[in-house]
């Protein structure tokens, strides 16, 4: 052997008593064996991998020789059983059912023979003769020869029979068999016959009529039907399901409500100018039976003329404006053409009839002078009439001019300014406002046209300073706007972010007067009652739980510095501030946001209700100052009143009238304040009681309405509210817990006693116990196991990709070879031909 071939495996530590096994290795040889087997193995199923010429015994049991041949030949039967029932009676739900068609059996019809013979009678049915088909369809040779036994073939052969014999034969046999067949029929006739006799005889001593008595115990005793029977029989009478029409698509819908609105506008524009449906439509003109319809004439040209515009037919333009011409006609001249056509067919049935006398008499001249001075007669004395029906049909049409006046239009065009916008709503009901507002947005749908979003779009801003402009009139008309919410809803939901851009707007107009004010004067006041009512609908249109949103957070945020920055000097800013108190918690009714805002103001309002001598030993926040002349805003002295006092909700309108009240409807104004300021503080302890600092936030509250708060001199109503607020901050339970340190497990105490380990032989790992050695062996032998199957598979794509390109090397130098014998052919080629041609100069 070569030694350079040779590894030597050397150890670190020689050990006496090991037996090594691999102390010299030999790579070549080991390389050799593994390619020698991967040719017998791994390149033959390469080679094999997308043909199918081998040859598998798949019959069972054939190399088993532990089963004897009876059970080979029972087990491969119900195999072959097996295979037959899953192939034919896949959907059969009952073997032993035939199934039938109209008494029928499907095997016997699918069997084909119920070809009806054409010599046969049409009850009688069967298959066309051997015969038969050989004479029309067998066109000669072996198959016009009849099916005869094999001992009479030689025969035959011999003496082939001609067409005519084989047609005369067919002929004959096919009348004996119509014979026979009919001999049958009568047969079976007869006997029919004869059984209904015998049965008309024997039918007469069966029969016995029951008396009544009898039936009726019959009737009795019947059995009543089952509930199963009867559902059943319900089932059996139950509509079956039809296929509904398909959900159309909103452009679909849009336009077939304009469609719709355009139809009921064209109808009101043609009663309001008193045209006549009915007049309108053309009646059928009386035809006699000899009339010949020869005299067809036209009454115009329908061709038209052909013009090119930008390289195309130029048709369409052509027919609109026709049919903007035939509109304008229709609507300016309805009447003139009504009286127009009824003119003209006089003209012609007069016409027809002078054509007709003219053709019996030619010559007689004074007849026909004297039938047109008739004629001419009869038209004025025809007009005259026309124009007194006309007179009473105006008179009569009055009524529904009138009401198509004062009828809604059924299609508007958006307004395209604020101006046209206000003298389209003016002077019209909140309801009519509402069915303007819709067949504005139904007539201009987006779908319908490009233009019509952002016109739409305009129209929500429109529609926004229209409700500002309610808001701020003398009195306020608080029940149009809450009308007018549903319009500003279906606009912000088709155009989500022009709305919010409308109303951000709007906002941060108000956050910068605000601002404005407070920089020139140093102290604000509360805006008018159109803010309030912006504020309000954001609420309504967007949604308020959101952790950021681009409308409800700049909202949020400029209410807080409402109640923060505003100062509070008459009982109308109370009013206002209560109402933002109860926006902050309809926005955060989902989200339970603390607002730090909210508790300070309704502190604030508890504070300004208490007398000035009581209003010590807490704190409050600004607006509200622990001294001032504002103090006792909500102080109510008049016992009077406080008596006649009832419990009422604070109507935003108040704001208004406040100036115009007396002191009794003052007074109650204020305790009603006072009432709406206990319901909102429960409202806030209901909200807030999940926080962990709920104590500490309701504190000041709680202190203020226990210790200071006149609770005797307040009316009974007063009092319960009162108490119902106490009663909700004081039931709430803590819910934190103090904190502690964190519980740890005591680390113990270093010892200082040896370890003792049992070293059983040096280098192996140590185990506790058997099993856990075994355990280890095991995890330790599959990683060997695990790393020799991956370098093997290694190894064999090596080996494959090595097969791939020695076949793509063994293709290309084909190729090449292959390539340079076709150059060197045409090479040659072209050598010959130019020596020909050389040759063939120099000759």
């Amino acid at each position: 052997s070569n030694p350079f071939e040779v590894k030597v495996n050397r150890q670190k530590f020689d050990i006496l008593g090991r037996k090594t096994k691999n102390d010299v290795g030999l790579p070549g040889v080991s390389r050799s064996k593994a390619i020698k087997k991967r040719n017998q193995t791994l390149l033959k199923e390469y080679k094999e991998r997308e043909k199918t010429n081998v040859f598998k015994d798949k019959r069972f049991g054939e190399y088993n020789t532990k089963i004897t041949p009876e059970e080979k030949m029972i087990r491969r039967f119900a195999l072959e059983r097996q295979q037959n029932y899953g192939k034919k009676n896949i959907y059969n739900l009952n073997e032993e059912e035939e199934l039938t068609h109209y008494g029928q059996s499907l095997a016997e019809i699918e069997k084909l023979n119920d070809i009806v013979d054409s010599d046969s009678d049409t009850e009688e049915k069967g298959t066309l003769s051997a015969e038969l088909t050989a004479a029309h369809f067998g066109g000669g040779g072996g198959l016009l020869r009849k099916k005869v036994s094999s001992e009479q073939q030689d025969e035959e052969e011999e003496k082939p029979k001609s067409r005519k014999e084989l047609i005369e034969e067919m002929i004959a046999k096919s009348k004996q068999e119509k014979q026979e067949r009919q001999t049958r029929r009568e047969s079976a006739l007869e006997l029919t016959e004869k059984l209904d006799k015998d049965w008309k005889e024997i039918q007469t001593l069966i029969a016995h009529k029951t008396p009544k008595s009898e039936r009726k115990d019959k009737e009795v005793e019947k059995p009543k039907p089952d509930e199963y029977d009867m559902i059943v029989r319900e089932l059996g009478f139950e509509m079956k399901a039809k296929p509904s029409e398909r959900l159309k698509t909103e452009e679909e819908l849009a336009k077939e409500e304009q469609a719709r609105l355009q139809k009921l506008e064209a109808d009101r524009l043609r009663r309001m100018r008193g045209i006549d449906e009915e007049a309108n439509k053309k009646r059928p003109s009386h035809m006699s039976a000899d009339d010949l319809a020869d005299g067809f004439i036209l009454d115009k040209d329908d061709r038209r003329l052909l013009s090119y515009k930008d390289g195309k037919i130029n048709i369409e333009n052509e027919e609109e404006k026709e049919e903007d011409e035939a509109e304008e006609e229709e609507e300016d001249e309805a009447e003139e053409e009504d009286n127009e056509d009824e003119e003209e067919s006089q003209e012609e049935s007069a016409s027809e009839n002078e054509e007709d006398d003219a053709a019996d008499s030619h010559s007689d001249l004074e007849s026909d002078l004297e039938s047109e001075e008739e004629a001419a007669g009869n038209k004025e004395e025809k007009k005259h009439k026309e124009n007194e029906n006309e007179s009473q049909n105006v008179e009569k049409s009055d009524p529904k001019r009138e009401a198509a006046k004062s009828e809604l239009p059924y299609t508007f065009a958006v307004p395209e300014s604020y101006e046209t916008f206000k003298s389209l709503l003016a002077g019209r009901t909140i309801e009519e406002q509402l069915i303007i507002l819709e067949r504005i947005q139904k007539c201009n749908h987006p779908s319908l046209a490009v233009g019509n979003k952002a016109k739409l779009e305009k129209l929500f801003g429109f529609l926004l300073e229209y409700v500002g402009e309610l808001a701020t009139l003398d009195l306020p008309e608080l029940r149009t706007i809450d009308r007018l919410v549903l319009p500003l809803y279906n606009l912000c939901q088709m155009f989500p972010e022009a709305a919010s851009d409308s109303i951000r707007f709007i906002l941060r107009d108000a956050a910068h007067d605000l601002e404005e004010v407070i920089e020139v004067k140093g102290r604000a006041t509360y805006p008018g009652l159109d803010t309030l009512i912006y504020l309000k609908i954001v609420s309504l249109l967007f949604p308020t739980s959101d952790f950021w949103h681009p409308v409800v957070t700049p909202a949020f945020i400029y209410m807080s510095q409402l109640l923060t920055k505003c100062r509070i000097t008459t009982l109308q800013d109370v009013i206002k501030g209560l109402f933002i108190c109860c926006l902050f918690l309809e926005y955060v009714s989902l989200s339970r946001r603390f607002v730090p805002e909210l508790i300070n103001f309704l502190l604030g309002v508890l504070h300004i209700s208490l007398p000035k001598k009581q209003a010590q030993g807490y704190t409050v926040v600004h607006p509200f100052t622990p001294v001032g002349k504002n103090l006792e805003l909500l102080l109510v002295c008049d016992k009077e009143d406080l008596k006649s006092w009832e419990k009422q909700n604070v109507p935003l309108s108040i704001v208004t009238r406040l100036k115009e009240a007396s002191r009794t409807e003052i007074n109650h104004t204020r305790l009603s304040c006072l009432a709406l300021c206990f319901d909102l503080i429960k409202k806030c302890a209901a909200l807030y009681e999940s926080l962990p600092s709920f104590h500490e936030i309701m504190h000041p509250v709680r202190i203020l309405l226990t210790q200071h708060v006149p609770v005797n001199e307040y009316p009974e109503k007063m009092q319960e509210w009162y108490h119902s607020a106490l009663k909700e901050l004081e039931n709430k339970v803590k819910h934190y817990t103090p904190l502690i340190c964190e519980k740890k497990k005591p680390v113990p105490l270093k010892q200082y006693t040896p370890k003792i380990v049992k070293v059983l032989e040096f280098g192996r790992k140590q185990a506790g116990s058997k099993k856990e050695q075994e355990r280890k062996q095991l995890i330790q032998r599959h990683k060997r196991e695990l790393k020799g199957a991956i370098r093997e598979i290694r190894k064999d794509n090596q080996y494959l990709a090595r097969m791939q390109l020695s076949e793509i090397m063994e293709r290309d130098s084909a190729r090449k070879r292959k390539v340079k014998e076709l150059l060197g052919s045409l090479a040659t080629q072209e050598g010959e031909w130019k020596a020909m041609k050389r040759n063939k100069w120099k000759n």
